[in-house]
């Protein structure tokens, strides 16, 4: 990287560092949203950096959907052992055994949507106020109307009309009972800030990024994992391609790309050149034209 990347990326790390200080000292009841990927692992690695000496004063939260990568699983148990933090999994599995979720059925299933489901109910029983995230603009549209303190009602929906100003960095973490808030310290981070933060810093990431030899069908212009969680059509054949995931999320939604790509230089130069953004190899957002926003309204990350 060049001096001017060096320099970039220390002033986008100064000001996540500030946005996590400042949650840590609005709010009572904070957990951090911990899915493996790459952005998660970049919010928890700052919070290391954040409250160095000490441990980082709040837990990892997993929601788990029971259509995950088997790497991601292993990955997020490691990641946790390494840098000393608790990690609290909750799963849709339960929420669907308890009633409050219903499976979806046929060739697009996937329990994506359901996650919210189970994060609210897991925002309510553990009694948070602040559940970190590591979202940012650049990902999607509804992404981009974001703040780094998104206010949620009682019911956890988020209104994109009523957001609060955040002038001079001056966030406004005041709520009534029941209501919480999300906060998102790598907003303002763009997918090649990321990765050039990851190689600056030398953190491990799960090998699903890195291109590997995986059988996976195609849909919709999309190359789906082929797993046992995905009902096949009659003209789909799974084949084995080179590929490597942008995104990690339910094995059900989560596209891969084509790529020869096997160090974090190689993607740098692949995004770099890339016409798609990486929210562009999801096909849960692929149902609508505001599928992310309708999400986002409901409760979703």
């Amino acid at each position: 990287m060049s001096f001017t990347d060096i320099k970039h990326i220390e002033e986008l790390e100064a000001e996540s560092i500030f946005v996590l200080r400042e949650t840590a000292a609005q709010f009572e009841k904070i957990a951090l949203l911990f899915s493996g990927g790459k952005d998660s692992i970049v919010v928890s690695h700052l919070a290391q950096k954040a409250f160095w000496p000490a441990k980082i004063p709040f837990p990892l939260l997993h929601i788990d959907t029971g259509h995950n990568f088997p790497e991601t699983l292993a990955y997020r148990d490691e990641w946790a052992e390494k840098i000393g933090a608790k990690l609290i999994v909750r799963y849709v599995q339960d929420s669907i055994d308890q009633g409050k979720a219903v499976e979806e059925k046929g060739y697009n299933a996937s329990r994506n949507v359901l996650q919210t489901i189970t994060l609210l109910d897991a925002i309510e029983e553990l009694k948070l106020d602040c559940a970190l995230g590591g979202a940012r603009r650049d990902e999607e549209k509804a992404r981009a109307k974001e703040r780094f303190f998104s206010h949620r009602d009682e019911f956890g929906q988020w209104d994109p009309k009523n957001q609060r100003p955040e002038l001079w960095n001056l966030f406004n973490g005041k709520k009534h009972m029941g209501e919480h808030f999300r906060v998102f310290p790598i907003s303002n981070w763009t997918e090649i800030d990321v990765w050039q933060y990851l190689q600056k810093e030398n953190i491990p990431l799960p090998s699903l990024y890195f291109s590997h030899q995986r059988k996976v069908i195609a849909r919709d212009g999309m190359l789906l994992a082929d797993s046992e969680f995905i009902t096949k059509k009659m003209t789909e054949v799974a084949a084995e391609k080179s590929i490597r995931f942008r995104t990690i999320g339910d094995m059900t939604c989560t596209g891969a790309v084509e790529s020869s790509a096997s160090s974090i230089e190689e993607i740098i130069q692949e995004v770099a050149a890339s016409r798609t953004t990486e929210r562009g190899t999801r096909h849960d957002d692929k149902r609508s034209e505001a599928a992310m926003e309708d999400r986002k309204k409901n409760g979703y990350f």
